[in-house]
């Protein structure tokens, strides 16, 4: 199964490169299915991974004009803050056993992966839908609603902490429906976003975790491979058909991860 993880851990930094997210749908997936690495590891290891592929994917999206700063900042000092609490916190206090229904225990593990596909599904409706009064309106000139963006960003935080997901799939919808930013603003704009997040996330978790360094950065590096592969077809696709094909792509992970920490239990 090493093998496999190594060769899909290249997917992981070309979903990245294209749509700006579904790094971490393919990462904690990899890390707990291929890998075998407990979900809460795999969460930490995942925000080492995303923060550092989306780092230097968010390069050739800066060079493009394709980053929204104050957005960025803004999202992000919410979002870091809910990620220190959330992973200092929150997390540590989750028992490792929730509760027992029958012969069916949900742990922690089954938890947090469970709290990943169904925040993966929500997500993914809302980019397949065609929303037409969203797309006229993304001509207009952008409102900048501070109390949006910080809630929005303290959300994204605490799930960022939880599930050492970048946040890539609720982040893109946000920036396109609140922000009516354009689908590849969207992704670059998600990329910073994603790797302070995530970078940060995992530097508070070093206090309680133990890491593999070569193993961390051997998959890293695959990945960051996969990014620039990505980046590079980014600019290829049409925005529309990017978006959503980015839908489908979560739905059908979130779906999978369901059935696997369900019924193949």
């Amino acid at each position: 199964m090493d093998i496999a993880g190594y060769l899909a851990s290249i997917f992981i930094g070309i979903a990245l490169g294209l749509i700006g997210g579904g790094d971490s749908i393919l990462t904690i997936p990899v890390l707990v299915y291929l890998f075998s690495i407990d979900a809460v590891l795999a969460t930490a290891y995942s925000l080492f991974i995303v923060g550092s592929t989306s780092l230097v994917g968010s390069f050739s999206y800066f060079k493009k004009g394709w980053v929204d700063i104050k957005t960025a900042i803004f999202f992000g000092i919410p979002s870091v803050a809910a990620i220190f609490l959330t992973r200092e916190y929150i997390l540590l206090v989750i028992p490792d056993d929730i509760f027992t229904v029958g012969s069916y225990t949900i742990t922690k593990n089954i938890l947090l992966m469970l709290l990943f596909a169904i925040l993966m599904i929500a997500a993914s409706l809302s980019m397949i839908k065609r929303d037409r009064k969203a797309s006229d309106e993304a001509s207009q000139k952008r409102q900048f609603n501070y109390l949006q963006i910080l809630i929005q960003g303290i959300f994204i935080g605490v799930i960022t902490g939880l599930i050492g997901a970048g946040g890539g799939f609720l982040i893109i919808p946000a920036l396109v429906k609140l922000r009516k930013l354009s689908i590849k603003t969207a992704v670059g704009t998600s990329l910073v976003i994603i790797s302070i997040n995530s970078l940060m996330g995992f530097l508070f978790s070093l206090s309680h975790t133990f890491v593999k360094w070569g193993f961390l950065l051997s998959i890293t590096s695959i990945a960051i491979i996969g990014i620039l592969i990505g980046s590079y077809f980014s600019t290829k696709i049409e925005g529309d058909k990017l978006k959503t094909a980015f839908g489908w792509f979560v739905l059908i992970m979130g779906v999978y991860i369901i059935i696997k920490e369900t019924i193949l239990k």
